[in-house]
């Protein structure tokens, strides 16, 4: 398990999310990057390299995780 300092995360929520919550994303953190729920802050946070955030990332660009009808 990895021990990562959370206290300097600066968490952000896409300005495309509405009220109804959203997942929030801290990349200002060395080496990862956090994820977690917007209507559980205090809940669970996801950690991911660089290098996993990058490839997941252009995954969604590339349009990989679209849903086919």
């Amino acid at each position: 398990m990895v021990n990562v300092d959370l206290t300097t995360a600066t968490f952000r929520k896409s300005q495309r999310s509405g009220n109804n919550g959203c997942v929030e994303v801290a990349t200002n953190l060395a080496g990862v990057v956090a994820v977690r729920d917007s209507k559980d802050v205090a809940g669970p946070v996801l950690l991911f390299s660089d290098a996993e955030w990058t490839a997941f990332v252009g995954g969604v660009r590339d349009g990989d995780f679209d849903l086919q009808a």
